[in-house]
């Protein structure tokens, strides 16, 4: 049989040689948002709140620290031990450290409990904490 011809708009269409894929959503599992999977585990639902809580005190803390000083640092782990703030380099860290009793007197005048505040540098932190 002849291939059909472009100029006859009814010519039969060519057979494919090919069988059809199977569809993706049958292979992929539904994708449930990172905290919708977090609140439903019971172990990781404590430690989303710990993120949280530790975000929280960071964005507390915006008043008191300075501008260009904010955007280097991001909210680290927050354990029984005390609370971390991830500084992006050593010389932001030293700064940091200078202002941790304002720092700890500002949380505590939030209403957060007394707790030592730890700096660390952590060198592969972007400019703006993210």
């Amino acid at each position: 049989m002849a291939p059909p011809r472009p100029d006859k708009p009814n010519a039969p269409r060519p057979q494919a040689f090919y069988a059809p894929l199977p569809s993706r959503q049958s292979l992929v599992p539904l994708a449930r948002p990172l905290g919708e999977s977090l609140a439903g585990d019971g172990g990781l639902s404590s430690l989303l709140a710990r993120v949280r809580a530790s975000q929280a005190r960071l964005d507390a803390l915006a008043d008191v620290l300075p501008g260009l000083l904010r955007q280097h640092l991001r909210a680290g782990p927050l354990d029984d031990d005390g609370w971390t703030i991830l500084a992006a380099n050593s010389a932001v860290a030293s700064k940091l450290r200078h202002l941790l009793p304002t720092l700890a007197e500002t949380l505590v005048a939030k209403g957060w409990q007394a707790t030592s505040i730890r700096v660390k540098v952590q060198s592969t932190l972007a400019p703006g904490g993210k």
